[in-house]
């Protein structure tokens, strides 16, 4: 899908476009063959430039070997995987050329959906560098729009671990710990990224993206400290789980095998008068009450000591 716009500093909102004009944003959604090659006839941007972001496992890097300028970085996305909303990280490819801004990934992503809406300020497509920095500053947004709410389904899901230990709940916090992994990845690759362009080794850069530039470096370390929290925080309640596991199986053994003992006290003096040798009291009519009597003392003296050592 090929997605072509331009706005200009004189112009109110965003103009959807035919074809690609100078100062044009190009936004390739998934494309295919044929648009790849459309869009490389049309720009003269280098083909591996554009097929670089196609790749899912693309790590975060820039490019600026010939007179275009190829940087990638990783956003968060939704994925729907059996009924269940997942968040993972996919490459975003942004080429700078001389007359065009041309942004490239795999599938639909909500952020550039705010500046298609006009939600963000002062967004104008001729001026790149300040619109690759928006663009940079919104995927910070997102990652700690998603990283609150990885926050929210571990107190969620804490509240109910303890009590339920179900297997669906353990499930989920390692995939919410899967998810942290690969948004601390993502988000120390963007990071370097960042400094590189704050170099100047990117894109020209002026004093006032600079500042710009440096907040959402600051932004991104504050990102991936939260992310490294919170990837402590899961850790340490599948540990506590694991914890409450082990020792609710301790108590149910210790259970089970004291009554074991205890049960086992009246079979084990049924059994000596079982054998077929002279025994006492075996010509008295009532032998049989007094070993139920010896029987019942010997259980509950022990059953006794074990409930005063907290094993009943």
């Amino acid at each position: 899908m090929i997605e072509i716009m331009k706005k200009a500093q004189r112009d109110e909102s965003v103009a959807r476009l035919d074809k690609a004009v100078p100062g044009c944003w190009i936004n390739l959604i998934g494309p295919t063959e044929d648009e790849v090659r459309q869009v490389v006839a049309e720009t003269g941007v280098q083909k591996q430039h554009i097929t670089a972001a196609l790749d899912e496992d693309e790590r975060p890097h820039f490019d600026k070997e010939t007179k275009d300028t190829l940087i990638v970085f990783r956003v968060p996305v939704e994925t729907p995987e059996e009924s269940e909303l997942r968040i993972r990280t996919m490459p975003i490819g942004i080429i700078i050329t001389e007359d065009h801004f041309i942004t490239v990934h795999l599938s639909s992503a909500k952020l550039f959906k705010d500046f298609f809406e006009g939600s963000i300020r002062e967004f104008y497509t001729t001026k790149k560098t300040r619109f690759l920095i928006q663009i940079l500053s919104r995927t910070n947004s997102y990652f700690l729009k998603y990283l609150n709410r990885i926050e929210n389904d571990i107190d969620r899901i804490e509240k109910g671990l303890m009590k339920s230990l179900k297997n669906e709940e353990v499930i989920k916090l390692f995939e919410l710990q899967k998810a942290l992994i690969y948004f601390q990845t993502a988000i120390l690759a963007n990071g370097n990224v960042l400094e590189s362009i704050l170099k100047g080794r990117v894109v020209e850069m002026y004093e006032e993206d600079e500042d710009l530039l440096e907040t959402i470096i600051n932004e991104n370390k504050q990102t991936l400290d939260m992310t490294v929290t919170y990837s402590t925080i899961l850790s340490n309640t599948l540990d506590a789980y694991a914890s409450v596991v082990s020792n609710n199986l301790n108590v149910v053994m210790k259970l089970l095998t004291s009554l074991t003992i205890v049960l086992s006290i009246p079979a084990i003096v049924s059994s000596f008068y079982g054998m077929n040798i002279g025994l006492p009291l075996q010509a008295d009519p009532i032998a049989f009450l007094y070993i139920l009597l010896v029987s019942f003392f010997i259980s509950v003296s022990v059953a006794l000591m074990f409930l005063k050592k907290g094993w009943l």
